[in-house]
């Protein structure tokens, strides 16, 4: 287990206080867990469905993407589309 001190304002104390009381958490170590384990999924970055992998490496085979050598092409295919 990895202990750190941290620095709470006013609002965050009673934040994690109220977190602690709402949910019967037993001390604010396990209100910070509980509100890591809530939000760290919106953080990190998810894993890719596979049947999503396998749809964009279909449609590299059948060449439904297109290359560019500059920014410009790309821009100037924009434009005419």
């Amino acid at each position: 287990m990895v202990q750190a001190i941290i620095n709470l304002g006013e609002y965050e104390d009673r934040v994690l206080t109220v977190l602690k009381g709402k949910y019967g958490l037993k001390n604010k170590s396990d209100a910070v867990n509980f509100l890591i384990g809530k939000y760290s999924d919106d953080f990190l970055e998810p894993e890719l469905r596979p049947e999503y992998v396998l749809k964009v490496r279909d449609k590299e085979r059948n060449g439904k993407f297109s290359k560019y050598k500059t920014l410009k092409e790309l821009k100037n295919e924009i434009k005419n589309a």
